[in-house]
């Protein structure tokens, strides 16, 4: 990883990201916790993570602006107007005010699709190709690894001071983010104004993940697994009461679950080096799927723990892969719409599930909805390694030795 950082600017664009997330690992949590403890309602908590994927649904129509502006201004004026959405949590004082939690969560879904297909092309404009994957891969591992202590961080801050403490720190984070970020320099060619009706313009990234095979039955074999992997976010308030664990003991469960996600993190540039992206994916799926079996298989909180490590190990697996081959193989003029047709594919899927999670919750044991979460998910894992099975021997990366030797003749710093 540590040429990646040799690349001019990268250092600054790493140093704001990870801001920004430090922000999001102590609020996302909080906004859920902040509704149960209002409510007292599982699915209503659970339902919290609905809002911030309705704005995915519209992300197309998102993605055909965000192609004719610069990514760096986009970036710059993503977190600004992200810290202003978040201070409205300083209006919360009751259950009756539950409206506004949700309403900041569909703000955080918009900066959800802004922000990440700003990033994807700003990461094209900044890097070289074959050092791609090692930018995904240390962004995700710094990423994952504040679930050690941002979740319990969010949880004790929220239970000492109130989330209003909670939303200043998260607001913060996006100012400092925005801040570092507007110091980069980078020469961005102005996006040319496309002639072509708006309609084919509107439906061009999702015409790219179509036509391109790959990119089209990796989605199929993700959307497999978001259609029912929603369903945790309100199962794992029913798991915590199922062991007398309070709700905010969830903050302790995601941090174990980022254990495994520092870990799948740093192993996720050498995997795709050594497999490629889409046997690295398949992976992920797989282990994804098993440790949801082993959740609703544990007898007792210790297995459920273990079971969320190895949970923890797939996702930046699964990130890492998707973001790499999604840059590689998409041009740069299309990358917002990209991006955006990415997500919809990918959050329509989650966004039926939470609502579906929400409902379940309240009629079906959390044991059998871990199950379901398994099955399918494995299944998605064998849509993948079946109709991209010649993918799974091919190497679309460079080897390893043949990557080692580009980067060391870039480890002159900066400039």
């Amino acid at each position: 990883m540590r040429a990646a950082f040799a690349q001019p600017g990268f250092t600054r664009l790493f140093a704001g990201l990870t801001t920004s997330m430090l922000g999001d690992s102590i609020m996302l949590l909080v906004l859920s916790i902040w509704v149960k403890t209002l409510t007292g309602s599982s699915a209503m908590a659970g339902f919290t993570f609905f809002f911030m994927c309705i704005p995915a649904i519209f992300a197309p129509f998102v993605g055909v602006w965000l192609d004719r502006i610069k990514r760096k201004p986009m970036l710059v004026w993503g977190n600004v107007l992200s810290a202003v959405a978040v201070l409205l949590l300083l209006l919360v004082r009751d259950a009756g005010d539950v409206w506004i939690i949700w309403t900041v969560a569909g703000l955080y879904g918009v900066s959800f699709v802004v922000l990440p297909a700003g990033l994807n092309g700003l990461l094209k404009e900044l890097m070289p190709e074959r050092m791609l994957v090692d930018a995904n891969s240390s962004i995700q591992t710094v990423k994952e690894s504040y679930r050690l202590f941002g979740p319990l961080l969010g949880a004790a801050l929220f239970a000492w001071l109130g989330g209003w403490a909670v939303a200043l720190v998260d607001a913060a984070s996006f100012l400092v983010a925005a801040a570092i970020i507007s110091t980069i320099r980078v020469e961005e060619e102005t996006p040319e104004h496309e002639q072509a009706a708006y309609w084919n313009q509107l439906t061009d990234g999702l015409r790219h993940l179509v036509h391109d095979r790959v990119l089209g039955h990796l989605l199929i074999g993700f959307g497999l697994s978001m259609l029912v992997l929603g369903f945790t976010e309100s199962a794992i308030f029913a798991l915590t009461d199922h062991f007398d664990r309070p709700a905010t003991y969830v903050s302790v469960i995601v941090s174990v679950q980022g254990i495994g996600a520092v870990v799948g993190g740093i192993a996720s540039a050498r995997c795709v080096r050594r497999l490629g992206e889409v046997a690295t994916s398949v992976l992920g799926l797989v282990l994804l799927g098993v440790s949801a079996l082993g959740i609703a298989a544990s007898p007792v909180m210790a297995g459920v723990l273990v079971s969320i490590v190895f949970f923890g190990v797939s996702l930046p697996l699964l990130v890492v892969a998707y973001m790499t081959l999604l840059q590689r193989r998409t041009p740069q003029r299309l990358m917002g719409r990209v991006s955006t047709a990415a997500e919809v594919v990918m959050t329509v899927p989650s966004a039926v599930s939470l609502a579906l999670g929400a409902a379940l919750v309240t009629v079906v044991d959390w044991r059998w909805i871990f199950l379901v979460i398994g099955v399918a998910t494995l299944a998605g894992a064998g849509h993948v390694a079946f109709w991209l099975r010649d993918q799974l021997v091919r190497r679309d990366a460079e080897p390893d030795s043949v990557e080692h030797h580009e980067g060391s003749s870039d480890l002159v710093g900066p400039g």
